[in-house]
């Protein structure tokens, strides 16, 4: 079976290992499309400190099941288009006592502490398969990264009809502009590219502001009417858009980080209190929250071509991920096909 595999940072390969074997409770799945994310990224350019080399890549997956277990339930069928949950949980650290298990002190994610879904199958536990048969397989691969901005929605209790800031048009940030249009909010996309504002707007974003142009303090003061918005989700992982979160939300308000700022970040902490804030972190999504993608990509009928922007044979990801990393600005999702 083929497999792609970065070796070393800039280095990858396609590999021969064998064919998964399939225990009881397991479904053998091959792999139809998948998404490559940021730290496939961050992998192969040698900056992911959470991997080892060498590593297969990918957890972002669109797949078909082909064979099922004897103590599967008889709704996994072979035929059926399906995606995968790709992160473990210990359940035992304190996350995963109350329920947290998408921030498991222990977790590993496929394709960055393991190795993961650049092949041609994979098997994964029953549990951690959820049934997508009226998507195309594009759309399936797009389920995962969604999910995230509509963790990080749920985190901040999106409400209809209020005010949510997203910085970040990546497409982090777009799952939680898609999440809080689909919610009934009022979304403010803030970016710096125009050609990431004009998608933001396609995808449910109300209003959308160039920070490198507008004054963004000024707009959302007129905006919101002095009031800031209720909700501010942080999608960049910057300092400036770490600090500006703070300062734009409203009073009472709530704020969300997603990205992870690979700088230090100093706080003014004045507005933590005065505006008595909450202020949390967002990671991954859980079990119910990938089947509450599924029904809002069926519902708001999403199509994957507002999000892939480029699509590469799955032995081509080193094509794929030079491309990406040569035009970071023309990249929102890439695909990887297999035949």
């Amino acid at each position: 079976m083929i497999a792609v595999q970065i070796v070393q940072p800039y280095k990858v390969k396609i590999i021969e290992v064998p064919e998964p074997k399939i225990g009881p409770a397991d479904v053998l799945i091959k792999v139809k499309a998948l998404g490559l994310c940021g730290s496939d990224l961050k992998t192969y350019l040698g900056q992911n400190p959470m991997v080892s080399y060498p590593r297969i890549p990918g957890h972002e997956i669109g797949g078909e099941i082909v064979h099922i277990g004897s103590q599967v339930p008889e709704r996994f069928k072979p035929g059926i288009k399906v995606t995968v949950s790709p992160y473990t949980a210990c359940g035992k650290c304190s996350a995963c006592r109350i329920g947290r298990v998408n921030c498991c002190q222990e977790n590993q994610t496929m394709g960055i502490q393991r190795d993961g879904a650049a092949k041609e199958y994979i098997v994964v536990p029953f549990q951690k398969v959820f049934l997508a048969n009226n998507l195309s397989f594009e759309q399936i691969a797009c389920i995962e990264p969604l999910s995230i901005g509509w963790h990080a929605t749920n985190r901040a209790g999106v409400q209809k009809d209020e005010i949510v800031l997203v910085f970040g048009c990546g497409v982090i940030g777009l799952g939680a502009i898609i999440a809080s249009n689909y919610k009934k909010a009022r979304v403010i996309a803030v970016d710096i590219d125009d050609e990431k504002l004009k998608k933001a707007e396609k995808l449910g974003a109300d209003i959308t502001i160039n920070s490198s142009r507008e004054n963004l303090e000024e707009e959302v003061n007129r905006i919101t009417s002095l009031m800031g918005p209720q909700v501010v989700i942080e999608a960049v992982g910057h300092p400036d858009t770490y600090k500006a979160s703070i300062d734009l939300v409203g009073y009472a308000g709530r704020v969300v980080y997603i990205g992870y700022s690979k700088r230090l970040v100093q706080y003014n902490t004045k507005f933590f209190v005065s505006k008595e804030l909450d202020i949390k972190g967002s990671r991954n999504a859980l079990d119910f929250e990938i089947r509450e993608v599924i029904q809002m990509i069926l519902s708001a009928n999403i199509n994957s071509d507002c999000l892939v922007t480029q699509r590469f044979h799955m032995e081509k990801i080193d094509i794929a991920l030079n491309f990406w990393s040569s035009n970071p600005q023309k990249v929102t999702k890439i695909i990887a096909y297999n035949d």
